[in-house]
């Protein structure tokens, strides 16, 4: 037999299985509700991703090589002094970077489907196909035409609100939500932004992450993020950023308001028969970071290239242990940065006064070094014993001061 996998979902994460793929001569069906998506997102990427995904330099709007902490007493603390002169964080549009890799996946002959998926039909036994019935808006518009597609796998990379997951019933996830203003500045203060992004922490802006502001090509990304979402709250805390970065933000012009649900953690399952997650379907976004582009690319792409494997180049559709292999392969390779990154959440998140002891630990040059590589390139570099220890100190210290401020 030759093997038919349908990929639902087109952002970083789908076009990249969906890429992996037909590389490997597997017939591959990639659908995308909404061509023109533009995610609310931060929008950073990682060095690595630009070199690991081959990413052309114009789909980067800007290279931000400085880094700007402000604790919940406005102390700032600068960023960026150990990156060599080729290193940087990549902000990107996220219409512009999705468009990119679909439409290379596309090129290199994935199934473009403008279409959503209403429901998907699991079958009985392990042998006959999956039966995905979906709207096809190539023509009828917003309704769709009625369709079917029978495959023999499914990648779910459709979000934290994901269909696919719903349909293998995987169970669910908490999820904090992104809310974010793009706002276009005058030139003056638009220089300031140049290659410069800025992190606001405090209770004012999110009781239990951060907010932003990262400079996008001609406009800022203006945001915050909390895993305790309601509107009124959410409205609440962006006037708190808006407030903290007036001076900043000031004769800006909001050109668009965006928001969107971000996962806590992964979903109790991942992998069902022969159906995959991946990405924010998965819950591949990190804590403390809220990082998720390079996350869920990586992800898929790990999940596909296991299918090219164990299909043997498209020959057989994979069993559920063997699609499992991803996801032990995944959980080896990142499980520690997520424990990490979750306990350093729930540490300097937790009040305003470990937050400017967090803040305040920024400042040391070995830890700004050590968090920088661990960031651009997703491996925790290890420094030499006397550097691991100092910085060891230098946390239990900052935590200790900021329990013993803590109301």
């Amino acid at each position: 037999m030759a093997l038919r996998v349908a990929v639902i979902g087109a952002g970083p994460a789908g076009s990249s299985a969906a890429e992996t793929l037909v590389k490997a001569g597997i017939e591959t069906y990639l659908f995308e509700r909404k061509l023109d998506n533009a995610k609310p997102c931060g929008g950073a990427i990682p060095l690595c991703m630009v070199d690991e995904f081959d990413l052309p330099p114009e789909i980067i709007d800007r290279r931000v090589r400085k880094m700007k902490m402000i604790s919940p007493s406005n102390v700032e603390v600068n960023i960026g002094g150990t990156l060599n002169d080729d290193e940087y964080i990549g902000m990107c549009r996220r219409e512009v970077l999705d468009g990119f890799l679909r439409d290379r996946a596309h090129k290199l002959g994935a199934k473009l489907i403008n279409g959503t998926m209403h429901k998907l039909e699991i079958p009985s036994n392990d042998k006959d196909p999956y039966i995905l019935h979906y709207a096809d808006h190539a023509k009828e518009g917003l309704q769709g035409e009625a369709k079917t597609l029978k495959v023999d796998m499914v990648i779910g990379a459709d979000g934290a609100n994901s269909r696919v997951a719903r349909a293998i019933d995987a169970g669910d996830y908490n999820y904090a939500i992104a809310f974010q203003e793009r706002i276009r500045l005058p030139e003056d203060k638009m220089a300031y932004y140049e290659e410069l992004a800025e992190m606001y922490v405090g209770d004012d802006v999110s009781p239990d992450f951060y907010a932003w502001v990262f400079p996008k090509y001609d406009h800022v990304a203006v945001g915050t993020g909390t895993m305790r979402p309601n509107q009124a709250r959410i409205k609440e805390l962006q006037r708190g950023i808006r407030a903290r970065a007036a001076k900043r933000l000031e004769g800006g012009e909001i050109i668009k308001v965006e928001a969107h649900p971000i996962p806590e953690h992964p979903r109790p399952r991942r992998v069902v028969g022969r159906v995959a997650l991946v990405g924010d379907a998965a819950g591949t976004v990190t804590k403390s970071s809220g990082e998720g582009i390079y996350f869920a690319a990586k992800s898929a792409r790990m999940c596909a290239e296991t299918i090219v494997k164990y299909s043997e180049n498209g020959a057989r559709a994979l069993t559920e242990a063997e699609l499992k292999l991803y996801i032990k392969q995944w959980d080896k390779e990142y499980g520690l940065t997520y424990k990490v990154l979750d306990i350093l959440q729930r540490v300097f998140y937790r009040s305003d006064a470990s937050r400017e002891a967090f803040v305040e630990m920024c400042s040391d040059i070995d830890v700004q070094r050590l968090t920088f590589d661990s960031y651009l390139y997703k491996t925790v570099v290890p420094a030499n014993p006397l550097t691991q220890l100092k910085i060891t100190a230098k946390t239990v210290g900052s935590l200790l001061r900021g329990y013993a401020l803590a109301p």
